[in-house]
């Protein structure tokens, strides 16, 4: 019996990664393979070196990949991206002539080009009905057209966030989970929202797979009015920094800002 391997495929450089599995040992990370997908035939590209798929707990059945790609399934694949261009245009136009409020996002072909995956954004439902006759007369295949959300679309085009790197949603992010205000709080952030927004516009997604870091440390620091003898005089505890460890305590005419580990030689006074 054939060893199976489980590879993880990603469609585009920022998507999120899937499962299939072969037999074929030799395929590597960053080769391309051709999948069936529910769009219909793909070209995916190997983000991780194989794995035993005895050894992955996946909740669902993993299919096989179709084939190693060919140097003409990249050539083809390459001729539909630079065709899709083209079908972007004729949808804009369309999209313009019905008066339907869509902004696209991306347009994709199936590697045997059957199909083709339109992804945009609106505010309201659209009626596009008519809008897809006339796309299917155009392009003469099949037409599907995806309504993805403002974070999904951040994902789709890339940039950099305020921190100067990649979005985090391009990078290593691939599951999008809701931040609430109420994680800015816990980090004790000022409360400024466009400061605290992505380039999606929402709240920044690093605000809730950090939020679990910032609990945990802020257990090693005091807890706010508290108070501390400090040079034989009564201290409030206002604030902290808990990146550079630092603790803000004064009194009606004194404010002074104390590492933790001096912090902690204090006495304090219930």
């Amino acid at each position: 019996m054939d060893i199976e391997y489980c590879l993880n495929i990603s469609f585009t450089e920022t998507g999120k990664n899937y499962f299939f599995k072969t037999t074929d040992e030799t395929i590597k990370m960053g080769e391309f393979v051709v999948v069936n997908t529910v769009v219909g035939l793909e070209l995916g590209r190997v983000t991780a070196d194989p794995r035993l798929l005895s050894e992955v707990k996946a909740p669902f059945e993993v299919i096989p990949i179709v084939r190693r790609a060919t140097k003409q399934d990249l050539l083809v694949h390459k001729r539909n991206s630079l065709d899709a261009l083209e079908a972007k245009n004729i949808f804009n136009k369309y999209a313009q002539q019905e008066k339907l409020n869509m902004d696209l996002i991306d347009a994709s072909y199936t590697l045997d080009k059957t199909k083709i995956l339109f992804t945009y954004i609106a505010q309201d439902r659209v009626d596009f009905r008519n809008l897809l006759k006339l796309l299917a007369g155009a392009l003469h295949c099949r037409i599907e057209l995806k309504q993805v959300n403002v974070r999904e679309r951040a994902q789709i085009i890339g940039g950099i966030g305020v921190c100067g790197l990649p979005l985090c949603c391009t990078t290593f992010l691939k599951e999008f989970e809701g931040v609430s205000l109420s994680k800015a709080k816990n980090q004790m952030l000022t409360i400024n929202i466009p400061k605290l927004s992505g380039q999606c516009g929402k709240l920044m997604c690093c605000l809730k797979f950090e939020d679990d870091a910032y609990t945990e440390a802020k257990k090693a620091f005091p807890a706010i009015n508290s108070t501390v003898k400090y040079n034989n005089e009564i201290y409030k505890v206002t604030s902290f920094n808990i990146i550079s460890k630092v603790i803000r305590i004064e009194t009606k005419e004194d404010v002074e800002y104390i590492a933790l580990e001096d912090f902690k030689k204090l006495k304090k006074v219930s």
